[in-house]
């Protein structure tokens, strides 16, 4: 994989250390990047056409409303109503937005095709954790039912994100299999944070990156859970750590050799294995993290989009 232009290319898209900067700088440059136009689209993807995007909005359990872009594909389904998935964008619980996430789940709405709606959840440092998760869990909740209003089947349900989404996937599901529901047909997790305690040989073999490093996953988990906040090591933080996961919904789950969350995330693939759940695990060699969000630059990337709709399709038949 050509990682050199990769770190460049991610360069230019607005990386910047939350390590080194505060949130509100990030963010401030991060609004002025348009990753659906050139010269970006290159590297990222674009919007494929016909994939007509619009906005939502439903009301977490304490009245606020959240924020949803909702992906529609131009394709009919065979089945009148197309599945959903609900997307949680990646950012270290801090940073990202849904407006940033158009190229990849354009992509999953044009490929499987799907309904796909990608949630703004809350973000630290104004809402601390479980907020995010609770959000999360509210959007899969909000999907079951209002699903059919938008064009979507709610008994085809999965649910994806990319390393900070990919953690609240995770809690997510366990949250709703504890609380009756709805039935989740798979959990795609995309080199996810499983372990905020940071316990795992690549976080320290892999701390310059490139992309992530170990100080700014040290800064993203100290931001979201803030002082005096949940300990690093509870499960609604880290889902490795939880007691039973047992029961919980099939599960892709998706690495890159070079990221410092690898070794987490194949933890939590083990862990999901051992318990009986149905887990497909694809560790990918000279991938660093984030590479799911810049196909261009990437060999795996392409592979590992064929790999997520590919089993994103076949769960949710």
């Amino acid at each position: 994989m050509r990682t050199r232009l990769f770190t460049a290319v991610y360069d230019r898209l607005g990386r910047e250390d939350i390590a080194d900067l505060d949130v509100v700088q990030i963010r401030r440059r991060r609004a002025t990047v348009a990753p659906t136009r050139p010269p970006f689209t290159w590297v990222t993807g674009a919007v494929p056409r016909g994939v007509r995007i619009g906005e939502a909005r439903f009301d977490a359990r304490d009245g606020h409303g959240i924020p949803v872009r909702v992906y529609r594909p131009s394709r009919p389904d065979g089945r009148g109503q197309y599945p959903v998935v609900v997307y949680l964008h990646g950012g270290g619980w801090v940073l990202g937005s849904t407006r940033g996430y158009d190229p990849l789940c354009g992509h999953l709405a044009d490929a499987l095709p799907a309904l796909v709606l990608s949630i703004d959840y809350r973000m630290a440092p104004e809402h601390l954790a479980p907020q995010a998760v609770l959000d999360s869990v509210d959007a899969l909740r909000w999907a079951a039912t209002a699903a059919a209003g938008l064009g979507g089947d709610p008994e085809r349900l999965a649910v994806c994100g990319d390393s900070a989404g990919g953690n609240l996937a995770a809690v997510a599901c366990r949250l709703v299999r504890d609380g009756g529901g709805p039935r989740i047909a798979l959990q795609a997790l995309i080199y996810p944070a499983t372990d905020a305690t940071m316990s795992f040989p690549s976080v320290s073999e892999r701390s310059g990156g490139p992309i992530l490093s170990t100080a700014s996953i040290e800064a993203y988990v100290a931001t979201y859970l803030g002082p005096g906040g949940l300990p690093a090591a509870d499960p609604l933080v880290s889902p490795l750590w939880a007691d039973d996961v047992a029961g919980l919904p099939p599960a892709l789950v998706q690495t890159g050799d070079l990221d410092p969350l690898r070794d987490e995330g194949l933890a939590y693939a083990a862990r999901l294995t051992e318990a009986g759940v149905a887990t497909r695990v694809t560790n990918y060699l000279g991938a660093p993290h984030g590479f799911m969000s810049f196909p261009g630059a990437t060999v795996c990337g392409p592979q590992a989009r064929l790999e997520l709709v590919t089993e994103l399709r076949e769960h949710l038949r």
